[in-house]
Protein backbone atom coordinates (compact mmCIF):
# COMPACT_ATOMS: atom_id res chain seq x y z
CA UNK A 1 0.00 0.00 0.00
CA UNK A 2 1.02 3.28 -0.83
CA UNK A 3 2.62 5.75 1.99
CA UNK A 4 1.96 8.81 0.22
CA UNK A 5 4.86 10.00 0.77
CA UNK A 6 7.08 11.50 -1.35
CA UNK A 7 10.87 10.48 -1.76
CA UNK A 8 12.27 11.95 -4.99
CA UNK A 9 12.80 9.43 -7.56
CA UNK A 10 14.42 5.61 -7.32
CA UNK A 11 16.34 5.16 -10.52
CA UNK A 12 16.95 1.50 -11.33
CA UNK A 13 19.83 0.39 -14.14
CA UNK A 14 21.09 -2.96 -15.06
CA UNK A 15 24.64 -3.50 -16.31
CA UNK A 16 27.02 -6.81 -17.27
CA UNK A 17 25.33 -9.60 -19.48
CA UNK A 18 22.26 -10.76 -19.05
CA UNK A 19 20.85 -13.38 -16.53
CA UNK A 20 17.50 -15.38 -16.14
CA UNK A 21 15.59 -12.93 -13.01
CA UNK A 22 16.30 -9.65 -14.40
CA UNK A 23 12.78 -8.40 -15.02
CA UNK A 24 12.05 -9.82 -11.60
CA UNK A 25 14.10 -7.59 -9.40
CA UNK A 26 13.36 -5.10 -12.09
CA UNK A 27 9.25 -5.20 -11.17
CA UNK A 28 9.51 -6.00 -7.44
CA UNK A 29 11.67 -2.74 -6.56
CA UNK A 30 9.53 -0.80 -8.85
CA UNK A 31 6.21 -1.87 -7.08
CA UNK A 32 8.26 -1.47 -3.93
CA UNK A 33 9.45 1.43 -4.70
CA UNK A 34 6.00 2.96 -6.19
CA UNK A 35 4.33 1.91 -2.78
CA UNK A 36 7.02 3.65 -0.72
CA UNK A 37 6.93 6.95 -2.51
CA UNK A 38 9.12 6.79 -4.66
CA UNK A 39 9.12 7.82 -8.45
CA UNK A 40 10.60 4.78 -10.68
CA UNK A 41 12.47 5.41 -13.78
CA UNK A 42 14.45 2.76 -15.26
CA UNK A 43 17.59 4.01 -17.13
CA UNK A 44 18.34 2.11 -20.59
CA UNK A 45 21.27 0.37 -21.27
CA UNK A 46 23.16 0.62 -18.46
CA UNK A 47 25.68 3.20 -17.07
CA UNK A 48 25.78 4.05 -21.06
CA UNK A 49 23.89 7.16 -21.85
CA UNK A 50 24.22 8.43 -18.47
CA UNK A 51 27.94 8.63 -18.74
CA UNK A 52 27.83 10.47 -21.85
CA UNK A 53 25.76 12.80 -19.78
CA UNK A 54 22.44 11.70 -21.87
CA UNK A 55 19.15 12.69 -19.30
CA UNK A 56 16.92 11.17 -22.34
CA UNK A 57 17.38 7.19 -22.37
CA UNK A 58 14.96 6.60 -19.04
CA UNK A 59 11.50 5.19 -18.94
CA UNK A 60 9.08 5.63 -16.47
CA UNK A 61 8.01 2.66 -14.32
CA UNK A 62 4.79 2.17 -13.37
CA UNK A 63 3.08 -1.11 -11.79
CA UNK A 64 1.16 -1.66 -14.61
CA UNK A 65 4.48 -1.35 -16.48
CA UNK A 66 6.13 -4.28 -15.11
CA UNK A 67 2.97 -6.43 -14.19
CA UNK A 68 3.77 -9.55 -15.78
CA UNK A 69 7.64 -9.22 -16.62
CA UNK A 70 8.58 -11.07 -13.84
CA UNK A 71 8.63 -14.72 -15.80
CA UNK A 72 9.70 -13.15 -18.74
CA UNK A 73 13.34 -13.21 -19.47
CA UNK A 74 15.76 -10.80 -20.53
CA UNK A 75 16.03 -7.05 -19.19
CA UNK A 76 12.83 -4.16 -20.46
CA UNK A 77 15.59 -1.68 -19.96
CA UNK A 78 18.18 -4.14 -21.81
CA UNK A 79 22.20 -3.80 -20.55
CA UNK A 80 25.07 -2.57 -21.46
CA UNK A 81 29.12 -3.25 -20.25
CA UNK A 82 29.98 0.72 -20.38
CA UNK A 83 32.35 1.23 -17.64
CA UNK A 84 32.12 5.15 -16.28
CA UNK A 85 34.81 4.73 -13.95
CA UNK A 86 37.12 5.02 -16.83
CA UNK A 87 37.56 9.24 -16.69
CA UNK A 88 36.47 11.67 -14.20
CA UNK A 89 34.71 13.66 -17.02
CA UNK A 90 32.50 10.23 -17.23
CA UNK A 91 31.78 9.62 -13.74
CA UNK A 92 30.80 13.24 -13.29
CA UNK A 93 28.21 13.23 -16.41
CA UNK A 94 26.15 10.25 -14.37
CA UNK A 95 26.32 12.52 -11.32
CA UNK A 96 25.36 15.72 -12.92
CA UNK A 97 21.94 13.31 -15.08
CA UNK A 98 21.35 12.00 -11.10
CA UNK A 99 20.91 15.06 -10.13
CA UNK A 100 19.52 16.61 -12.81
CA UNK A 101 16.39 13.87 -12.35
CA UNK A 102 16.37 14.37 -9.16
CA UNK A 103 17.16 10.54 -8.24
CA UNK A 104 17.67 10.26 -4.41
CA UNK A 105 18.30 6.08 -4.12
CA UNK A 106 19.59 3.79 -6.97
CA UNK A 107 19.20 0.46 -7.51
CA UNK A 108 21.83 -1.64 -9.67
CA UNK A 109 21.73 -4.80 -11.48
CA UNK A 110 25.06 -6.69 -11.83
CA UNK A 111 28.35 -7.77 -11.37
CA UNK A 112 30.93 -7.10 -9.36
CA UNK A 113 31.80 -4.35 -12.41
CA UNK A 114 28.68 -2.61 -12.25
CA UNK A 115 28.89 -3.25 -8.34
CA UNK A 116 31.89 -1.24 -8.35
CA UNK A 117 30.53 1.57 -10.56
CA UNK A 118 27.25 1.95 -8.55
CA UNK A 119 29.98 1.83 -5.50
CA UNK A 120 31.57 5.03 -7.02
CA UNK A 121 27.82 6.38 -7.70
CA UNK A 122 27.62 6.44 -3.70
CA UNK A 123 30.93 7.60 -2.69
CA UNK A 124 31.10 10.71 -4.99
CA UNK A 125 27.35 11.72 -4.61
CA UNK A 126 28.41 12.04 -0.75
CA UNK A 127 25.24 11.14 0.77
CA UNK A 128 22.63 12.78 -1.38
CA UNK A 129 22.31 9.07 -3.72
CA UNK A 130 21.52 6.06 -1.87
CA UNK A 131 22.45 2.76 -3.20
CA UNK A 132 21.58 -0.62 -3.29
CA UNK A 133 23.37 -3.13 -6.07
CA UNK A 134 22.08 -6.47 -7.02
CA UNK A 135 24.48 -9.19 -7.54
CA UNK A 136 23.91 -10.80 -11.07
CA UNK A 137 25.38 -13.89 -12.70
CA UNK A 138 25.03 -17.05 -14.55
CA UNK A 139 29.27 -17.59 -13.51
CA UNK A 140 27.49 -18.04 -9.52
CA UNK A 141 31.09 -16.87 -8.80
CA UNK A 142 30.45 -13.59 -6.44
CA UNK A 143 31.33 -14.46 -2.58
CA UNK A 144 28.13 -14.30 -1.36
CA UNK A 145 27.74 -15.12 2.33
CA UNK A 146 27.51 -19.24 2.73
CA UNK A 147 25.69 -21.36 -0.50
CA UNK A 148 23.76 -18.11 -1.65
CA UNK A 149 23.89 -18.46 -5.45
CA UNK A 150 23.62 -15.70 -7.66
CA UNK A 151 20.13 -14.53 -9.03
CA UNK A 152 20.13 -16.48 -12.93
CA UNK A 153 22.65 -19.35 -12.14
CA UNK A 154 19.87 -21.92 -10.90
CA UNK A 155 17.65 -21.03 -14.38
CA UNK A 156 21.15 -21.57 -16.81
CA UNK A 157 21.97 -24.63 -15.19
CA UNK A 158 18.29 -25.92 -15.65
CA UNK A 159 18.16 -25.00 -19.47
CA UNK A 160 21.95 -26.19 -19.63
CA UNK A 161 20.95 -29.48 -18.25
CA UNK A 162 18.07 -30.15 -20.52
CA UNK A 163 20.28 -29.32 -23.67
CA UNK A 164 23.26 -31.53 -22.26
CA UNK A 165 20.92 -34.08 -21.48
CA UNK A 166 19.94 -33.91 -25.55
CA UNK A 167 23.39 -33.95 -26.80
CA UNK A 168 23.85 -36.95 -24.66
CA UNK A 169 21.17 -38.74 -26.77
CA UNK A 170 22.31 -37.43 -29.85
CA UNK A 171 26.09 -38.62 -28.97
CA UNK A 172 24.76 -42.51 -27.98
CA UNK A 173 22.78 -42.75 -31.11
CA UNK A 174 25.29 -41.66 -33.67
CA UNK A 175 28.47 -42.67 -31.55
CA UNK A 176 29.82 -39.69 -31.25
CA UNK A 177 31.32 -36.86 -28.77
CA UNK A 178 30.56 -33.60 -28.17
CA UNK A 179 32.83 -31.17 -26.45
CA UNK A 180 30.52 -28.58 -24.79
CA UNK A 181 31.99 -24.97 -23.49
CA UNK A 182 30.14 -23.38 -21.24
CA UNK A 183 29.84 -19.97 -19.60
CA UNK A 184 32.05 -19.05 -16.62
CA UNK A 185 35.06 -16.54 -17.05
CA UNK A 186 36.50 -17.61 -13.68
CA UNK A 187 34.75 -20.16 -11.92
CA UNK A 188 33.50 -23.66 -13.10
CA UNK A 189 30.37 -23.90 -11.21
CA UNK A 190 28.12 -23.36 -14.27
CA UNK A 191 30.18 -26.15 -16.25
CA UNK A 192 30.48 -28.61 -13.26
CA UNK A 193 26.60 -27.81 -12.27
CA UNK A 194 25.52 -28.98 -15.86
CA UNK A 195 27.88 -31.91 -16.38
CA UNK A 196 27.14 -33.32 -13.27
CA UNK A 197 23.18 -33.02 -13.15
CA UNK A 198 23.30 -34.29 -16.88
CA UNK A 199 25.49 -36.71 -15.89
CA UNK A 200 28.11 -36.08 -18.69
CA UNK A 201 31.15 -38.29 -19.34
CA UNK A 202 33.80 -35.10 -17.18
CA UNK A 203 33.91 -31.89 -16.87
CA UNK A 204 37.10 -29.73 -16.44
CA UNK A 205 36.82 -26.22 -14.58
CA UNK A 206 40.01 -24.13 -13.92
CA UNK A 207 40.07 -24.99 -10.16
CA UNK A 208 40.67 -28.52 -10.68
CA UNK A 209 44.54 -27.27 -11.43
CA UNK A 210 44.63 -25.59 -7.81
CA UNK A 211 46.38 -22.40 -9.30
CA UNK A 212 48.97 -23.89 -11.34
CA UNK A 213 49.58 -23.04 -14.90
CA UNK A 214 47.50 -24.78 -17.41
CA UNK A 215 48.08 -25.72 -20.72
CA UNK A 216 46.05 -26.46 -23.96
CA UNK A 217 48.11 -30.07 -24.14
CA UNK A 218 47.11 -31.25 -20.26
CA UNK A 219 43.04 -30.21 -21.50
CA UNK A 220 43.44 -32.37 -24.78
CA UNK A 221 45.28 -35.39 -23.48
CA UNK A 222 42.47 -35.54 -20.30
CA UNK A 223 39.69 -35.61 -23.02
CA UNK A 224 41.94 -37.84 -24.94
CA UNK A 225 42.09 -39.83 -21.89
CA UNK A 226 38.22 -40.19 -21.38
CA UNK A 227 37.83 -41.06 -25.06
CA UNK A 228 40.40 -44.15 -24.96
CA UNK A 229 38.72 -45.57 -20.99
CA UNK A 230 35.16 -44.89 -22.90
CA UNK A 231 36.53 -47.14 -25.91
CA UNK A 232 38.26 -49.82 -23.28
CA UNK A 233 34.70 -50.18 -21.97
CA UNK A 234 33.16 -50.50 -25.37
CA UNK A 235 31.43 -47.17 -25.72
CA UNK A 236 32.23 -44.96 -28.48
CA UNK A 237 30.31 -41.68 -27.59
CA UNK A 238 30.65 -39.52 -24.73
CA UNK A 239 30.07 -35.67 -23.62
CA UNK A 240 32.58 -33.37 -22.53
CA UNK A 241 31.87 -29.94 -20.61
CA UNK A 242 34.80 -27.38 -20.49
CA UNK A 243 34.56 -24.47 -18.61
CA UNK A 244 35.64 -21.26 -20.43
CA UNK A 245 37.02 -19.88 -17.82
CA UNK A 246 40.01 -22.43 -18.59
CA UNK A 247 40.77 -19.60 -21.58
CA UNK A 248 41.73 -16.97 -18.52
CA UNK A 249 43.54 -20.00 -17.04
CA UNK A 250 45.77 -20.69 -19.69
CA UNK A 251 46.24 -16.80 -20.81
CA UNK A 252 46.70 -15.71 -24.35
CA UNK A 253 50.26 -16.83 -24.39
CA UNK A 254 49.48 -20.45 -23.41
CA UNK A 255 46.53 -20.44 -26.44
CA UNK A 256 49.07 -18.97 -28.91
CA UNK A 257 51.55 -21.45 -27.96
CA UNK A 258 49.11 -24.35 -28.92
CA UNK A 259 48.60 -23.10 -32.02
CA UNK A 260 51.57 -23.77 -34.06
CA UNK A 261 51.29 -22.94 -37.84
CA UNK A 262 49.01 -20.47 -37.42
CA UNK A 263 47.76 -17.04 -35.50
CA UNK A 264 45.68 -17.07 -32.89
CA UNK A 265 43.24 -14.62 -34.53
CA UNK A 266 41.81 -17.89 -36.77
CA UNK A 267 39.90 -18.94 -33.57
CA UNK A 268 38.22 -15.08 -33.20
CA UNK A 269 38.92 -12.48 -32.16
CA UNK A 270 41.23 -11.12 -29.30
CA UNK A 271 39.78 -7.63 -27.68
CA UNK A 272 39.00 -6.63 -24.30
CA UNK A 273 35.92 -4.83 -22.73
CA UNK A 274 35.55 -1.45 -20.74
CA UNK A 275 36.38 -3.30 -17.89
CA UNK A 276 39.32 -4.86 -19.20
CA UNK A 277 38.42 -8.42 -19.47
CA UNK A 278 39.09 -10.85 -22.54
CA UNK A 279 36.31 -11.01 -25.01
CA UNK A 280 35.82 -14.67 -24.36
CA UNK A 281 32.36 -14.91 -26.56
CA UNK A 282 34.48 -13.84 -29.49
CA UNK A 283 37.10 -16.54 -29.25
CA UNK A 284 36.53 -19.37 -30.38
CA UNK A 285 37.43 -22.11 -28.08
CA UNK A 286 35.27 -25.33 -28.83
CA UNK A 287 36.62 -25.59 -32.44
CA UNK A 288 40.27 -24.46 -31.17
CA UNK A 289 40.17 -27.61 -28.96
CA UNK A 290 38.40 -29.87 -31.19
CA UNK A 291 40.59 -29.41 -34.16
CA UNK A 292 43.93 -30.20 -31.17
CA UNK A 293 42.08 -33.20 -29.56
CA UNK A 294 41.44 -34.15 -33.00
CA UNK A 295 45.17 -34.15 -34.04
CA UNK A 296 45.89 -35.95 -31.05
CA UNK A 297 43.15 -38.45 -31.95
CA UNK A 298 44.77 -39.03 -35.56
CA UNK A 299 48.18 -39.31 -33.94
CA UNK A 300 47.05 -42.83 -31.83
CA UNK A 301 45.09 -44.02 -35.10
CA UNK A 302 41.71 -43.15 -33.32
CA UNK A 303 38.48 -42.10 -35.60
CA UNK A 304 36.06 -40.31 -33.95
CA UNK A 305 33.56 -37.63 -34.80
CA UNK A 306 34.12 -34.88 -32.32
CA UNK A 307 31.40 -31.69 -32.86
CA UNK A 308 32.20 -28.58 -30.45
CA UNK A 309 29.17 -26.57 -28.99
CA UNK A 310 29.08 -23.42 -27.28
CA UNK A 311 26.77 -22.82 -23.79
CA UNK A 312 25.54 -20.06 -23.01
CA UNK A 313 24.02 -17.18 -24.54
CA UNK A 314 20.73 -19.38 -24.69
CA UNK A 315 20.29 -19.30 -21.17
CA UNK A 316 21.34 -15.71 -20.39
CA UNK A 317 17.89 -14.63 -21.46
CA UNK A 318 15.48 -17.75 -20.71
CA UNK A 319 12.34 -17.30 -18.78
CA UNK A 320 13.06 -17.87 -14.96
CA UNK A 321 12.43 -20.84 -13.21
CA UNK A 322 10.45 -20.57 -10.00
CA UNK A 323 13.39 -20.43 -7.72
CA UNK A 324 14.97 -17.14 -9.76
CA UNK A 325 11.53 -15.79 -9.68
CA UNK A 326 10.73 -15.88 -6.21
CA UNK A 327 14.46 -15.25 -5.39
CA UNK A 328 14.22 -11.92 -7.69
CA UNK A 329 11.52 -10.38 -5.89
CA UNK A 330 13.02 -11.14 -2.27
CA UNK A 331 16.04 -9.13 -4.06
CA UNK A 332 13.96 -6.28 -5.58
CA UNK A 333 12.44 -6.04 -2.65
CA UNK A 334 15.13 -5.82 -0.40
CA UNK A 335 17.04 -3.46 -2.20
CA UNK A 336 14.15 -0.77 -1.83
CA UNK A 337 13.74 -1.64 1.92
CA UNK A 338 17.49 -0.81 2.37
CA UNK A 339 17.57 2.27 0.84
CA UNK A 340 14.80 3.32 2.91
CA UNK A 341 17.11 2.01 5.97
CA UNK A 342 18.99 4.03 8.48
CA UNK A 343 22.17 2.13 7.04
CA UNK A 344 22.10 3.39 3.56
CA UNK A 345 22.66 6.87 4.91
CA UNK A 346 26.14 5.35 6.27
CA UNK A 347 27.15 3.03 3.19
CA UNK A 348 25.93 1.94 -0.13
CA UNK A 349 25.89 -2.55 -0.36
CA UNK A 350 25.26 -5.19 -1.94
CA UNK A 351 22.09 -6.93 -1.31
CA UNK A 352 22.02 -10.75 -0.29
CA UNK A 353 19.47 -13.29 1.73
CA UNK A 354 20.71 -15.52 3.69
CA UNK A 355 18.16 -18.35 5.74
CA UNK A 356 15.48 -15.70 4.52
CA UNK A 357 16.85 -12.63 5.92
CA UNK A 358 18.17 -9.53 4.14
CA UNK A 359 21.83 -9.58 4.79
CA UNK A 360 23.45 -5.86 2.99
CA UNK A 361 27.24 -6.38 2.69
CA UNK A 362 28.84 -3.12 2.37
CA UNK A 363 30.46 -2.00 -1.12
CA UNK A 364 33.86 -1.38 1.16
CA UNK A 365 33.94 -5.08 2.81
CA UNK A 366 33.29 -6.39 -0.76
CA UNK A 367 35.36 -4.58 -3.03
CA UNK A 368 39.01 -4.61 -3.34
CA UNK A 369 40.32 -0.80 -3.61
CA UNK A 370 43.25 -2.83 -6.27
CA UNK A 371 40.90 -4.68 -8.47
CA UNK A 372 37.63 -2.68 -7.83
CA UNK A 373 35.90 -6.40 -8.71
CA UNK A 374 34.96 -8.74 -5.85
CA UNK A 375 36.60 -11.49 -5.17
CA UNK A 376 35.82 -14.63 -6.92
CA UNK A 377 33.97 -17.49 -5.70
CA UNK A 378 35.47 -20.56 -6.60
CA UNK A 379 34.20 -24.12 -6.85
CA UNK A 380 35.51 -25.79 -3.42
CA UNK A 381 37.87 -28.99 -5.24
CA UNK A 382 38.30 -30.34 -1.67
CA UNK A 383 35.13 -30.62 -0.30
CA UNK A 384 32.43 -33.77 -1.08
CA UNK A 385 30.42 -32.38 -4.08
CA UNK A 386 33.36 -31.97 -6.38
CA UNK A 387 34.93 -35.68 -4.92
CA UNK A 388 31.47 -36.92 -5.62
CA UNK A 389 31.60 -35.16 -9.38
CA UNK A 390 35.05 -36.76 -9.81
CA UNK A 391 33.66 -40.22 -9.15
CA UNK A 392 30.96 -40.38 -11.77
CA UNK A 393 33.50 -38.78 -14.16
CA UNK A 394 35.38 -40.95 -17.07
CA UNK A 395 38.57 -40.00 -17.00
CA UNK A 396 42.03 -41.49 -16.18
CA UNK A 397 42.82 -42.36 -12.59
CA UNK A 398 45.82 -43.63 -10.49
CA UNK A 399 44.11 -46.95 -10.44
CA UNK A 400 44.18 -47.39 -14.38
CA UNK A 401 47.70 -47.27 -13.77
CA UNK A 402 48.20 -49.58 -11.09
CA UNK A 403 45.68 -52.37 -12.15
CA UNK A 404 47.52 -54.86 -14.76
CA UNK A 405 44.92 -55.71 -16.77
CA UNK A 406 43.12 -52.38 -16.84
CA UNK A 407 46.38 -50.60 -17.83
CA UNK A 408 46.32 -53.28 -20.91
CA UNK A 409 43.22 -52.78 -22.10
CA UNK A 410 43.66 -48.98 -22.22
CA UNK A 411 47.32 -49.48 -23.85
CA UNK A 412 45.66 -52.04 -26.62
CA UNK A 413 42.94 -49.32 -27.72
CA UNK A 414 46.18 -47.16 -29.14
CA UNK A 415 48.19 -50.03 -29.92
CA UNK A 416 50.92 -48.86 -27.60
CA UNK A 417 52.53 -51.33 -24.91
CA UNK A 418 51.41 -50.66 -21.01
CA UNK A 419 55.00 -48.82 -20.81
CA UNK A 420 54.35 -46.24 -23.07
CA UNK A 421 50.76 -45.60 -22.61
CA UNK A 422 52.28 -44.77 -19.38
CA UNK A 423 54.64 -43.07 -20.47
CA UNK A 424 52.30 -40.85 -22.65
CA UNK A 425 49.90 -40.18 -20.41
CA UNK A 426 50.68 -41.50 -16.72
CA UNK A 427 51.60 -37.52 -15.72
CA UNK A 428 47.62 -36.60 -15.88
CA UNK A 429 47.42 -38.98 -12.70
CA UNK A 430 50.93 -37.59 -11.04
CA UNK A 431 53.08 -40.30 -12.51
CA UNK A 432 56.31 -39.55 -13.89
Amino acid sequence: MATGIKRGKLGILVGGGPAPGINGVIAAATIEGIQQGYEVIGFRDGFKWLAQGDATHFMNLTIDEVTGIPLRGGSILRTARTNPTKSEKDMQNVLDVLKQLNITAMVTIGGDDTAFSSSQVYRKAAGAIRVAHVPKTIDNDLPLPGATPTFGFETARHYGVSTVRNLAADARTTSRWYLIISMGRTAGHLALGIAKAAAATLAIIPEEFRGRPVTVEEICDIIVGSIIKRRARGREFGVAVLAEGLIEAMGEKGLASAIRGGPLDRYGNIRHDDHGHLHLGEIEFGRLMRDLVCARLVKLGLKITLIDKDLGYELRCADPIPFDAEYTRDLGYGAVKFVLSPDAAKYGAIISFVDGKMMPLPFEKMLDPQTKRMQVRRVNVDGESYECACHYMIRLEPSDFQDVTQLDCLAAVVAMTPDQFRARFGYLVGLK
